[in-house]
């Protein structure tokens, strides 16, 4: 009963600040600090919401921001896949090597290669483009390690019984392994949708112009392009119009997220 207590306890401290969050989004700035102390605010307008789009283009951001996570997403899980299952499976030499190799990487911090980076982008004349965006995101070390870890947990013999029945390498990859491997998929998606989502210092870096700004940079323009007055409800509403994405993706992928990978893949 205690421990039942603790974690609701727990619960409520890690969702009351995303609640005060969406219910300030909703009372005007000269309310939000008025009833300090308040659990609830009120009263509720769409102000906040429809005011933020004439200040600024949320669209924009938020659009530039969907194809970079989108395609950034689509892309790793894909090389990570295949990466993922030739360290699993095939043999080839410096494999081993190879894959200490991608596993140092994930060691070393992610500002440590933002300058060699856009030195790199600069000399391909990528600055301020989605490629610029895109291409650093989707390879990573960690993705690699998650998928060939899945794989090796999956039978050998399901892949010789494709060879008999005739399949090739990437027909027993694509229609036998890789959907036994959805749990590890999903997750892989998740996170790399969610930290590319939420990535401000690369894109803070890579972009100049206004029509290449990602929500987060967008936001933190927003706040401080104000001299006098900061528009609270305004920046609490586009918070909350970024978190929205996020947690769709959760709760799309919970299913293998949270049980399937739980329960792992096919044993023998």
């Amino acid at each position: 009963m205690l421990g039942y207590l603790i974690l609701i306890l727990i619960t409520i401290s890690m969702l009351y600040p995303f609640f005060a969050l969406i219910n300030l989004s909703f009372v005007s700035n000269s309310e939000i600090f008025s009833q300090a102390g308040k659990i609830f605010h009120y009263p509720l307008t769409l102000d906040n919401y429809i005011n933020v789009f004439g200040e600024i283009p949320l669209s924009k951001y938020f659009m530039n921001s969907l194809i970079v996570a989108v395609i950034t997403t689509i892309g790793q899980v894909v090389i990570a896949s295949m990466a993922g299952y030739a360290f699993a499976r095939l043999k080839f030499r410096y494999r081993n090597l190879l894959f200490l190799i991608i596993l140092i990487t994930m060691l070393i911090p992610p500002q440590v290669n933002i300058i060699p980076l856009f030195f790199l982008m600069r000399e391909m004349h990528l600055i301020d483009t989605y490629q610029a965006l895109i291409l650093p995101g989707l390879f990573g070390g960690f993705g690699v390690f998650l998928m060939r870890q899945y794989f090796l947990g999956i039978p050998c013999d399901l892949e010789e019984s494709a060879k008999i029945d005739g399949c090739n390498l990437f027909e027993t990859f694509f229609k036998i392994i890789l959907p036994l491997a959805l749990p590890a998929v999903a997750t892989l998606a998740i996170f790399t949708f969610v930290s590319t989502w939420n990535s401000f210092m690369w894109p803070l870096i890579v972009t100049n112009s206004e029509s290449m700004r990602t929500l987060p940079v967008g936001l933190a323009v927003f706040k401080g392009s104000f001299r006098e007055v900061t528009l609270w409800g305004e920046l609490l509403a586009c918070s909350v119009i970024c978190t929205i994405p996020a947690i769709a993706i959760f709760f799309a992928g919970k299913k293998y997220f949270i049980n399937d990978l739980l329960q792992g893949g096919v044993k023998e």
